[in-house]
């Protein structure tokens, strides 16, 4: 690139003082190589000592010496001849129907013959007769250029070779005027790239470099007055050009296309940029090519368009107010077509090509910060292709996807920013930005974006696009699409999740993952997500939940605790110890409903976050309390020593220490003593200090002594019977032990403890019925397990 570069800063100078007629120097020939050549044609004009019968039949604005020599197989003879014609062409340069004479002859009886000596004669006279015609060659070039350009593309690599010579020659003297047909040359030269033969490929290089030059200096203001577009050279139509070859596999001419590129944006006052995604998606391409050399041209270039990107952004948020204001200003300013570039990145965000990845990524953080209110439509697009980048191998594309993801979610967090229009078309002020622009083509590889009037994106995409990567393989990747559910509910909790999309069951699957973290991401989730939801709904959540636990029992060992502590953090303990205890009275797996309600009842008395709910089960004077302590109990009754326990935090003594009857009438199994084990090791944690001070006050709690020692006599003899013992020893010491109660109070008269006195109390609870309740749940649980 610098060297074409250094090539258009020289030829500048060149162009201005080389105005002699100038031929290719012919590469060295092997002895016998041009009688060779002549010898495979049928006919060769050379053979005769006097030119066909065919050339004497009509008349011809040349001598018969002349056109003798010109299809002569030695190339002196035929540049002498060429001398001759470019003297004719002086002698009626006035002429222009001589000129045309002149010319169409040369092309018609030599530039298209099948004779290669003959086609080189007149490439050499084409180029003889412009440099004789000088600047005036500019009216008819439309009858000397195509005729080259066939013969650019000719089976015989020495008219390839006088083609590229001729043209050069045109060039010369046309300048400016040549760049009508420029899509014409630049295609034919991106076939000589690849030639065979270097003889070609150097004079192809020769005559690239001149053009190069003239487009530098010439492309944006030279008028044509044979044009109706006013410009000779014009962008517009070039592209569809340019993104055709761009796509090409050729490594020549894929450097071919990489130089134009660079020269194009650097000439002063074309708008290049804007256009840059019509080859953006081929370029970015060459960045798998196997061979280094590409490789490293097509970073340097994507670079320097890169630098090119933040510098028209960061101009154009300069100069916004000016660009309203003053139509000189509008004139100078450049546009990019931000939406078309990302839908360019989006797609190679998801290759699985390493330094694809990390360029568009890298593209991608500058849109997000220059084209905010372009981008936040493509938000579903963008989440769905770099969450799964987050935690890549190479370190790079893992920063570039972590600050991409981070930058998305501020800008999403701020939708208050000013709307704005999307460059989709062309400025207004740009007159040569044509509408065929909008037709489909190959690097259209976006599409619209579906969404409500109103909306900053589509939810439902975003939302269905989450999903799929909350089961991504990489944990930050599913962390993530955790974090968006909860920045989407908190934006639009009426659009997220509110209906039956399947994601709230793939939330609840999600609690089976094997990252704690992503568990209580997932937790927050969920909790923020039932905050909103009424009554039947947060029913039916919780009810989904323990059907979760049900069918997986090993979540409920490993997870339980985690999942309905993180709960009670978000949401309100009461209701969801409330409304589990509805629906596990009504299960059937009577073996799960009392698992489940041993873990809630050690979650209870363990957890600090059930510290309020403790308190408000204390509160048996008061109706909210009764309910409460009512409808945990007939589910509590699904396991004993849940219950009896759930009692003992109620400070319903009396209807503990009747229980314990009970527990005589019942089987007692290995299970039940390891729970009571556990028990009696719970009376010695903060939740139950009420419970041990009571014990001071035994003419205030008769039963708690009952209660005590009727789990003393039920343990066995292990660390929990001599904790128990030494507890019941130190108060026993004190001269309590003659306060016990010495018979039962008739159940259908048992009242709380913690009624007796209070002054407003609510009617009491019938603690005879609830004993009734617990023995019939008990025999039903004995009869299964028979």
């Amino acid at each position: 690139m610098q060297q074409v570069l250094r090539g258009i800063s020289e030829g500048r100078d060149g162009l201005k003082r080389q105005k002699a007629y100038i031929f290719f120097s012919l590469p060295p020939k092997k002895p016998g190589a041009e009688s060779l050549i002549s010898g495979s044609l049928s006919l060769s004009f050379s053979s005769f000592s006097h030119p066909p019968s065919w050339f004497a039949m009509k008349s011809s604005v040349f001598s018969s010496t002349v056109i003798r020599e010109l299809t002569d197989k030695t190339y002196d003879r035929r540049k002498v001849a060429a001398l001759e014609v470019e003297s004719l062409v002086k002698q009626n340069k006035e002429s222009r129907e001589q000129i045309i004479g002149i010319i169409q002859e040369l092309v018609n009886d030599f530039v298209y013959s099948a004779d290669s000596n003959a086609q080189c004669g007149g490439l050499i006279s084409l180029a003889a007769t412009a440099i004789a015609l000088g600047p005036s060659v500019a009216a008819y070039l439309d009858t000397v250029v195509p005729p080259i350009l066939t013969c650019l593309s000719s089976k015989e690599s020495r008219v390839r070779y006088y083609a590229c010579e001729c043209m050069y020659n045109v060039a010369k003297v046309s300048k400016g005027e040549l760049l009508r047909f420029f899509n014409e040359l630049f295609e034919a030269q991106c076939t000589l790239a690849s030639d065979k033969e270097q003889s070609v490929r150097n004079g192809r290089e020769i005559l690239d470099r001149l053009v190069k030059e003239i487009v530098y200096e010439l492309a944006a203001t030279h008028v044509s007055p044979y044009t109706e577009e006013g410009k000779a050279f014009s962008l517009a139509k070039f592209i569809p050009v340019l993104r055709r070859h761009v796509y090409s596999c050729n490594p020549f001419e894929r450097m071919y296309v990489m130089s134009w590129i660079g020269i194009l944006d650097s000439v002063p006052g074309l708008d290049l940029m804007w256009y840059l995604p019509d080859f953006l998606d081929g370029l970015m391409r060459y960045l798998t090519d196997t061979r280094h050399q590409i490789r490293s041209n097509a970073r340097i270039l994507l670079n320097q368009l890169f630098q090119q990107v933040q510098y028209i952004s960061r101009q154009n948020e300069d100069e916004g107010v000016a660009i309203r204001k003053e139509d000189e200003t509008v004139q100078t300013t450049k546009h990019l077509q931000y939406d078309r570039m990302l839908d360019i990145l989006i797609q190679h965000v998801s290759s699985t090509k390493e330094d694809i990845q990390r360029t568009a990524l890298q593209w991608m953080i500058e849109l997000i910060a220059v084209a905010k209110t372009v981008v936040i439509a493509f938000t579903p697009r963008i989440v769905g292709a770099v969450l799964p980048l987050l935690q890549h191998s190479i370190p790079t594309i893992s920063a570039f996807a972590i600050e991409t993801n981070r930058n998305l979610q501020k800008l999403v967090l701020d939708l208050t920013i000013e709307p704005v229009a999307s460059h989709s078309d062309p400025p207004t002020t740009h007159s040569t930005m044509p509408m065929l622009l909008r037709r489909q083509h190959r690097s259209d590889i976006g599409r619209h974006q579906s969404r409500r009037r109103g909306e900053p994106f589509d939810y439902s995409m975003i939302v269905a696009n989450l999903r799929l990567q909350l089961v991504n393989e990489h944990e930050q990747t599913r962390l993530a699409s955790l974090e968006w559910l909860l920045l989407l509910h908190k934006k639009a909790p009426n659009k997220i999740l509110a209906s039956a999309d399947g994601t709230f069951p793939l939330l609840l699957k999600t609690l089976s993952d094997s990252s704690e973290e992503v568990v209580r991401s997932d937790l927050e989730l969920l909790a923020q997500v039932s905050a909103t939801l009424d009554d039947d709904a947060f029913h039916s959540f919780i009810k989904n939940l323990l059907s979760l636990f049900e069918t997986d029992r090993r979540l409920l060992e490993t997870r339980g605790s985690l999942i309905i502590r993180q709960l009670c953090i978000h949401l309100d303990p009461e209701k969801i110890y409330h409304t589990m205890a509805i629906i596990l009275e009504k299960d059937q797996d009577l073996e799960f409903a009392s698992m489940m309600v041993q873990n809630l009842n050690i979650i209870m008395i363990t957890s600090s976050e059930m510290d309020l709910l403790r308190k408000d089960l204390r509160k048996l004077d008061v109706k909210e309390g009764q309910e409460l302590f009512l409808t945990l109990y007939r589910s509590w009754s699904h396991n004993a020593v849940a219950a009896f326990s759930l009692a003992l935090i109620a400070q319903a003594y009396e209807l503990a220490a009747n229980m314990l009857q009970i527990f005589a009438d019942l089987e007692v199994t290995v299970t039940m003593l390891i729970q009571l084990d556990q028990l009696v090791q719970l009376l010695e944690s903060p939740a139950f200090t009420y419970l041990r001070l009571q014990l001071l006050e035994p003419d205030k709690y008769p039963h708690l002594f009952k209660c005590l020692y009727g789990i003393f006599m039920l343990l066995p003899q292990s660390s929990a019977f001599s904790t128990l013992r030494s507890r019941l020893n130190s108060a026993s010491s004190l001269g309590f032990l003659h306060v016990m109660p010495k018979s039962n109070i008739p159940s259908s008269r048992i009242k709380s403890s913690a009624t007796h006195h209070s002054k407003h109390s609510e009617p009491s609870i019938n603690f005879g019925e609830l004993l009734s309740h617990f023995k019939t749940m008990q025999q039903i649980h004995q009869s299964r397990r028979q």
